[in-house]
């Protein structure tokens, strides 16, 4: 199943402002990781700002794309202003990806790629043990879906039925050293999802409306599956020159780039 909707202004709105903030704090940062942040700020509106309730947990498992989730964890009033203004400097609680035990929003450190779906899958099978009613969200890359890690717990949700697992792919098409498709072949695909005995939608990952009832939608198939949305994103959404380039995983903005990104910003999602 494949979802596209249109997108309220609210949320339109709310995008671009927190791809400002992102920029912001990178540019200030003079450090990379821009591209993978962009591609996934939509996907954490839907989940982490609009879906997550208090008994949830959200899982950022692309933890390079760590500003996307302080820029979210900020708008919910979770990290201030203050201690945003800190990320990546000495003595931060905000460092290049996340740390545990500083913010509630982040209970395990990511980055390493591959940690972030077996901790959502314990996680899962914790609550299904427990009888709480909680889902358990996680936001991979489509990298990531070339670890071993990943099929493992893949293969353990399916065993335990944890229907409470919603896995959230980034499938921007790029990874540390180029296409996904020329590196390990096409592994975040929906028939490769659903062979294994997912339940599976596919979403633009830039539509939040789209994202946001996807995920209502699976919350309410109470079959025994674990669920999985394919988010089919562009790496550096927003940002004309970033766009589905892969050297803006790593690269920093120049003063006269980050202007040039700012514009982009506000061009594209109506903002004065």
């Amino acid at each position: 199943m494949t979802l596209t909707q249109n997108i309220p202004t609210d949320l339109h709105q709310l995008s671009g402002n927190l791809r400002l903030r992102v920029l912001g704090l990178y540019k200030q940062a003079n450090a990379g990781h821009i591209g993978c942040s962009l591609s996934c700020i939509d996907l954490l509106i839907a989940a982490l700002i609009h879906q997550k309730r208090a008994q949830d947990s959200f899982i950022l498992s692309k933890g390079h794309a760590a500003a996307a989730l302080y820029v979210a964890l900020n708008h919910l009033g979770e990290i201030s202003d203050e201690t945003l203004d800190t990320f990546y400097q000495d003595g931060t609680t905000l460092p290049a990806h996340p740390a545990p035990n500083q913010h509630k929003g982040i209970p395990f450190a990511t980055g390493s790629l591959g940690h972030g779906l077996p901790i959502a899958t314990g996680i899962a099978h914790a609550s299904k043990l427990s009888g709480e009613d909680a889902y358990s969200y996680v936001l991979m890359s489509d990298g990531e879906t070339n670890e071993g890690t990943t099929w493992e717990a893949v293969h353990y949700a399916i065993q335990n039925r944890l229907d409470n697992l919603i896995v959230l792919i980034d499938k921007n098409g790029l990874q540390g050293f180029g296409n996904t498709t020329d590196i390990l072949g096409e592994t975040a695909s929906a028939a490769k999802w659903k062979a294994m005995g997912f339940e599976v939608i596919e979403a633009d990952g830039h539509d939040v409306t789209a994202l946001i009832e996807g995920i209502e939608m699976l919350k309410n198939n109470k079959n025994g599956l674990p669920k999985v949305i394919i988010a089919h994103t562009v790496k550096g959404k927003g940002v004309s020159y970033m766009e589905n380039r892969m050297e803006w995983h790593y690269l920093p903005m120049s003063d006269e780039l980050y202007e040039n990104a700012i514009f982009d910003i506000k061009k594209e999602y109506l903002l004065s």
